[in-house]
């Protein structure tokens, strides 16, 4: 029976907005390690507690014990992320499918008398023959029987983080490689047992030569935008490769800082200038910051854990980083002369006063720029940028190049402008810049901030066929932090 559709007489229609794009999270730090734990395909992976990070590395690797001083911080940070350096000549390995629960029953293993399979091994096939695993008792062993018959070409390990068989190379750098498992031509066929087949195992990994820590941030900075704060797991960097990683991370697009940890006792001295925190001084370097630790060469961990607590979209939020505490970390015992070093470095320090409390001083990047004013503005340059961006991307029509559509952007950038204020980056006081629009120097900003755009018939004819927007600026004045204090008491009897 036809019927009339009652589209003919309501039309409704669903229109779904886009989603909008989503601001960075900058309290994410990568710590780069040469562990061979995490392959130089994968690169990166992500972790939300140290529980994590003992699974993969164990309790003993460089990369736990900076995450552990980067999540024993209170508050605790929710996201770190740990990169794989090869710092020397990687081998290839085929990591095998995850076994079920019923995969890895050691009864499937135990029947097996004459195994066999075929893989090829840096170019050169291994047949592997007459395997007999009936007197195993775990995957260890099984890897182990595995590992002798592939005899000096490779071995074999049962991960059970993450329940799977490996097969890595005996050789490194790029000629070295594994190939998926496949039958052999006599015997039981034991590569799909193993998880290493084609249909199961994970694309081949092959080796690469030894990596600079600068090719190492350039190709962790390329696997993932996630990171903001970064730094080696390494103590024994040239100061040269630490400084081309500065340079690097200064010159970056995307806003980052890198931290590095100094154990030597030339910072303190006032007559050195090759000390890591002196050569990151005289390049004036705002994106990297040095500290300086006797105790442990991954100190700035602790500090980047302290700093990575703030949550921007909070109520007066902000911190500045001296005072904090550095958990884990042994407090120096610094005389006079060797912090007044240390400060005139800028390198901070973890350090005892004498009223029995240890506080990080002072904070500051290898510039002299406050930590806290570099990661904040970071964070108000990317709030800004992705609001505008959500507003042109979100709209169900045009923003118009009118005075009205270019109020539009005024507000949305007003608007969060009024968080950094809510979060205390910023605050009323004197604008002491130069004057723009309506505001001139040495005029109190009231609401710690001012946006102006001028009219849009005042663009060039060039600009408006190219649609863009008059120059948005925008003055704001940031709140600051009390570091010291001068009291005279007036005694009078």
């Amino acid at each position: 029976m036809q019927t009339l559709a009652i589209s003919d007489v309501v039309n409704v229609q669903i229109v779904m907005s886009p989603k909008a794009a989503a601001v960075r999270n900058f309290g994410a730090l990568l710590i780069l390690g040469y562990s061979p734990v995490i392959d130089v395909s994968e690169r990166i992976r992500q972790y939300s507690s140290i529980a994590g990070v003992v699974a993969d590395f164990g309790s003993t690797a460089p990369e736990y014990l900076a995450a552990s001083l980067f999540f024993s911080q209170s508050p605790q940070p929710s996201i770190l992320y740990v990169g794989r350096w090869a710092k020397t000549a990687s081998s290839g390995i085929l990591k095998g499918a995850s076994l079920s629960v019923a995969q890895q029953a050691m009864s499937l293993f135990t029947a097996i008398t004459t195994g066999g399979m075929k893989v090829t091994i840096d170019g050169t096939l291994v047949t592997l023959a007459a395997i007999n695993l009936s007197s195993t008792t775990n995957l260890n062993g099984v890897a182990s029987a595995i590992t002798a018959g592939l005899g000096a070409a490779g071995t074999c390990i049962w991960n059970a983080v993450y329940s799977r068989f490996d097969i890595r190379s005996a050789t490194t750098g790029i000629l070295s490689t594994v190939s998926y498992a496949t039958a052999p031509v006599s015997g039981v066929d034991i590569s799909g047992l193993l998880g290493l087949t084609t249909a199961m195992a994970s694309v081949p990994v092959g080796g690469i030569v030894a990596e600079t820590p600068l090719a190492a941030i350039t190709n962790l900075a390329s696997a993932s935008n996630d990171w903001y704060g970064s730094m080696f797991a390494d103590s024994t960097i040239a100061n040269s490769d630490l400084l081309a990683v500065a340079g690097f991370i200064e010159a970056t697009p995307q806003s980052r800082i890198f931290g590095v940890t100094t154990t030597a006792s030339a910072a303190m001295d006032p007559t050195s200038t090759t000390d890591i925190a002196s050569q990151m001084m005289a390049a004036t370097y705002k994106r990297s910051f040095v500290q300086f630790s006797s105790a442990s060469p991954y100190a700035a961990a602790s500090m980047f854990g302290r700093a990575f607590t703030v949550n921007f979209s909070g109520n007066n939020t902000t911190i500045t980083l001296k005072f904090k505490q550095e958990p884990g970390i042994t407090a120096e015992n610094l005389n006079e002369t060797q912090a007044a070093t240390l400060k005139a470095k800028n390198c901070n320090v973890f350090v005892n006063y004498d009223n029995a409390t240890a506080i990080i001083q002072e904070g500051t990047m290898a510039n002299g720029y406050f930590f806290d004013e570099v990661h904040g503005l970071d964070w108000l340059q990317n709030d800004v940028q992705t609001a505008v961006y959500n507003l042109l991307y979100t709209s169900a029509n045009k923003i118009p190049q009118t005075d009205t559509g270019i109020n539009q952007i005024v507000t949305t950038i007003d608007s969060e402008m009024e968080r950094a204020v809510t979060n205390g980056l910023c605050a009323p006081g004197v604008w002491s810049g130069p004057a723009f629009g309506a505001i001139a120097s040495g005029q109190y900003l009231t609401k710690g901030y001012y946006v102006f755009a001028p009219s849009v018939d005042t663009q060039s004819q060039a600009a408006r066929q190219a649609r863009q927007a008059p120059v948005i600026q925008v003055a704001a004045k940031l709140a600051g932090a009390v570091h010291f204090a001068n009291v005279i008491i007036n005694v009078n009897r």
